[in-house]
């Protein structure tokens, strides 16, 4: 009777109300639904130490989008109303964030540039092939990065043809249909980089519609390691760059770049703060097998920057990116 007895209450304390675990995992998903929404919404709010972390987490917000698909699959599987309903948070977040990324934009005007921009990669083994590429785009101006000896040759005969103005300082260059003037060197190092290393410049395009400051720089590297985002050389050349931009006379201003930053990463606001940068489109440019974040920009201003797209993969590690610019 004891061990019958001892054996009910056993059976009793173990049992469980019918619902009680979903409950509990239906409130744990709608907890991490509305963690994701406030990162989405409030990402600014993250601090960025240790290891850079609110930057890190700003080179990926798009994809914040694919754990809302996660969470959404895994609470109709639980069949969880509270976390669907939790959902819409970081479902709003996402729509007004980059929804208007997913529209076609608005047909180009009469007063506009087409510009491409591409990173080539010092080791393309095509240089020829890639410049046909770019040609084909029938932009007014190409922006080039990572040129080097003897690659620099091979553009300039096979770019020369379609557009017979160009300037090249350092490792970066700048095709155009339209004549150039003011050719400078932009100074975008960071103090603990060595002399020679030299990737900004400036020139003046005498467009059909007046002069326009064209800028191109290739902001140095980011790296993700056990330490978190390694970002300090680049977001002290952007803030370099934000600085020459900033006393720029000449408008409208053009900025093409391999900036190795996405325009939500805090580490290039001193450039997103004074430019506007692409209505839609995501455009993922990095890297070209698997493209996973746009670093390869167009900003303007006294200008807007229409749909931004990827062109078809080159002989780079980069995908090349074209966008109509409308001046004001």
């Amino acid at each position: 009777m004891v061990e019958r007895a001892g054996s009910g209450a056993v059976a009793a304390e173990t049992s469980v109300v019918p619902g009680v675990g979903k409950r509990r995992r239906g409130w744990v998903l709608a907890g991490l639904a509305v963690v994701l929404g406030g990162v989405l919404g409030f990402h600014r709010l993250v601090p960025n130490w240790p290891g850079r972390l609110g930057s890190l987490i700003e080179s990926f917000l798009p994809w914040g989008g694919a754990l809302v698909v996660v969470l959404l699959v895994v609470s109709l599987v639980r069949r969880s109303a509270v976390a669907l309903v939790a959902l819409l948070l970081p479902v709003g977040v996402w729509v007004d964030t980059f929804g208007g990324l997913l529209l076609p934009g608005q047909e180009g005007g009469g007063r506009e540039l087409v510009v491409v921009q591409h990173n080539v990669s010092d080791e393309n083994r095509d240089p020829a092939g890639t410049a046909r590429a770019l040609i084909e785009a029938g932009a007014d101006l190409v922006a080039l990065e990572e040129l080097v000896d003897p690659q620099v040759a091979a553009y300039e005969k096979a770019l020369a043809a379609d557009y017979p103005h160009h300037v090249v300082r350092g490792t970066v260059g700048l095709w155009s249909k339209h004549p150039l003037s003011g050719e400078q060197v932009v100074d975008i190092k960071p103090r603990s980089i060595e002399e020679g290393w030299s990737r900004g410049l400036r020139a003046v395009v005498r467009s059909p519609y007046g002069d326009v400051a064209a800028y191109v720089a290739h902001l140095p590297s980011v790296r993700v390691g056990v330490g978190g985002l390694a970002s300090q050389r680049r977001d002290e050349s952007a803030a370099l760059l934000g600085r020459a931009i900033a006393d720029e006379s000449v408008e409208p201003v053009i900025l093409l770049g391999d900036l190795n930053g996405v325009v939500e990463d805090r580490g290039l606001r001193p450039l997103t703060s004074q430019l506007a940068f692409a209505e839609s489109g995501f455009a993922f440019s990095f890297p070209a097998a698997f493209p996973l974040a746009r670093i390869d920009q167009v900003m303007a201003r006294s200008a807007a920057v229409g749909h931004i797209r990827t062109l078809p993969a080159t002989g780079s590690d980069h995908l090349p990116v074209v966008a109509r610019v409308a001046l004001e």
